[in-house]
């Protein structure tokens, strides 16, 4: 009798406990998309893509730690520039998929499928859901720009 009393208790427990986290905020994504050696845009430069037009992996010689990753870069000249306007250079969403933030999700991405729009930096998932971004990017970053703030948790 106490037994099955006790095992109710638990039971209840445990109930009380996955509604509480079913029910409790996610937690805010971090502010850069990082590999789990903690590299931005997985080691690529993300001043080529603006100098060179392409992507370009970065060097660990030529590496700046910001905003919680740490960047790198093809030449101590871009990795200069970086330094001295980061908001300028570093991808949108964190380098997050901007489609996918704009669907109010995070996705990783492919360092070679990117956009530069207005003097921003854009990265997708990989070259397919690039072109579906293209089909109508000013709406989708209108989309991303709004969704944005909550996925942050801000």
């Amino acid at each position: 009798m106490q037994i099955r009393q006790c095992t109710r208790q638990i039971l209840a427990i445990l109930f009380m406990l996955i509604i509480v986290v079913s029910c409790s905020p996610k937690s805010p994504v971090s502010p850069v998309n990082v590999t789990t050696d903690g590299l931005a845009i997985k080691g690529y430069d993300p001043v080529a893509y603006f100098t060179v037009k392409k992507a370009v992996e970065g060097s660990p010689d030529f590496s700046h730690v910001w905003n919680g990753a740490e960047w790198r870069f093809s030449t101590a000249g871009n990795r200069d520039l970086f330094m001295a306007d980061p908001e300028r250079y570093a991808p949108r969403y964190g380098g997050y998929c901007a489609y996918a933030v704009s669907q109010g999700k995070t996705a990783d991405i492919d360092p070679h499928a990117w956009t530069v729009v207005e003097g921003r930096l854009y990265l997708n998932l990989n070259t397919e859901v690039q072109r579906l971004w293209e089909r109508d990017r000013e709406d989708y970053i209108r989309k991303a720009d709004l969704n944005w703030p909550r996925i942050r948790g801000r």
